[in-house]
């Protein structure tokens, strides 16, 4: 499919491009090798333009479709994934806040945020709430003109950085998922735990880490999201976050592709360039075609959502396809560039943790088939458990 962006979007891509080669691809073996998250670079790129893609322009942001915002994240990935993650996260809640917010809460967060001067988490997951999002256990009490969180906060991307958190806590357990609120919680609310940064096998721009909410009090005023449809609101979040991961993978995928193309094109075998064997040919035009395959099921959802449509189905088609197709590919990938492909000069062993990294972000690839399966048998006037 050709992907139609308007020429302020397609400026935008390319601006994303160019801070993607050279700020971005530059420095990401080093980030990871430091394990950080490079938070001068966030707010260069922020400084760029890319920290309010989605808020629309009235309220100073970029005002671009999901489709274009999702060119930029594939630009950014193709350098660095998790960098790229990173700023997703924040673009995220800072749509949320512009979509659900109080012009109170609007004017408070926007205009920082989208300057890079203070960086947003989501926080729904926890210890023991995963893939069954709706599991909440962090509480949220009323108490006169405050609100009062406990729990804790698993897998939270920036959370060694960020200064604005949205915290989905549980305000009435009788109600299930309809008593989930989104609460913001500032990094300096009193009883806000910020946890060291996990220690992964890849992926340390993420920022990814733990938060403890220790009878945390914030004003009354920092509900985003009432119950009874914050949940809807972060389901909603995470089928647009899943076409993101998949233009992520496609990024990550291409640059990998790019890489091993020029290695077998000037690496020298028995006298021949390794471009010239059908195996290494055959090997590199099933990278290809899976690529062709990612992208195209990745924009579709994105067309979907752009449409106003549920993109949730087309979501999960993507997200599963392309984590996996990146997985493999950027796996073959390597194989192809020989023992070369392990060198930190290029980027593939970086793109490998993070094509695995992308099969957990937002719903494991097991649960994309739930989705599928559900839609299918939904169809069919079945409803599965």
């Amino acid at each position: 499919m050709e992907i139609v962006l308007e020429a302020r979007e397609q400026a935008l891509v390319q601006r994303a491009a160019d801070f993607a080669r050279e700020q971005v691809a530059p420095h990401a073996a080093a980030w990871e090798a430091q394990r950080r998250m490079p938070l001068e670079t966030f707010r260069a790129a922020a400084t760029a333009g890319l920290g309010g893609l989605l808020v629309p322009t009235a309220l100073g942001g970029q005002g671009l479709s999901y489709t274009a915002t999702a060119r930029v994240v594939e630009e950014l990935s193709a350098a660095c994934m998790a960098f790229a993650f990173s700023l997703v996260v924040h673009n995220n809640l800072a749509d949320n806040i512009a979509r659900n917010g109080t012009p109170a809460q609007r004017e408070a967060h926007l205009p920082p945020m989208i300057r890079g001067e203070r960086v947003g988490a989501f926080c729904l997951t926890e210890p023991g709430a995963g893939s069954d999002a709706a599991a909440v256990r962090t509480s949220a009490r009323r108490d006169g003109e405050r609100w009062i969180l406990d729990g804790r906060k698993a897998w939270v991307t920036n959370a060694s950085v960020a200064n604005l958190f949205s915290v989905y806590a549980q305000t009435d357990p009788a109600l299930g998922w309809k008593g989930i609120a989104c609460i913001l919680a500032e990094d300096t609310a009193p009883g806000l735990v910020r946890e060291a940064p996990y220690v992964l096998i890849g992926g340390h721009a993420l920022g990814t880490g733990e938060i403890a909410l220790q009878r945390c009090a914030v004003p009354a005023g920092n509900l985003l999201i009432s119950p009874g449809d914050a949940f809807k609101a972060a389901m909603r979040g995470i089928g647009v976050a899943r076409a993101n991961v998949g233009a992520m993978c496609c990024g990550m995928l291409r640059a990998s592709l790019e890489q091993a193309l020029a290695h077998a094109a000037r690496r020298q075998v028995f006298g021949r360039p390794v471009a010239s064997y059908q195996g290494m040919q055959w090997q590199l035009a099933e990278v290809e075609t899976n690529l062709l395959a990612a992208r195209l099921l990745t924009y579709r959802a994105l067309a979907a959502l752009d449409r106003g449509e549920d993109g949730t189905l087309h979501a999960a088609h993507a997200k599963k396809f392309a984590t996996r197709a990146a997985l493999s590919g950027i796996a073959e990938c390597m194989q192809a560039m020989g023992a070369a492909g392990l060198r930190d000069e290029h980027s593939l062993g970086r793109h490998l943790a993070g094509a695995k990294i992308a099969q957990y972000l937002d719903g494991a690839t097991e649960i994309q088939n739930v989705v599928i399966a559900r839609a299918l048998f939904r169809a069919r006037g079945v409803e599965t458990a």
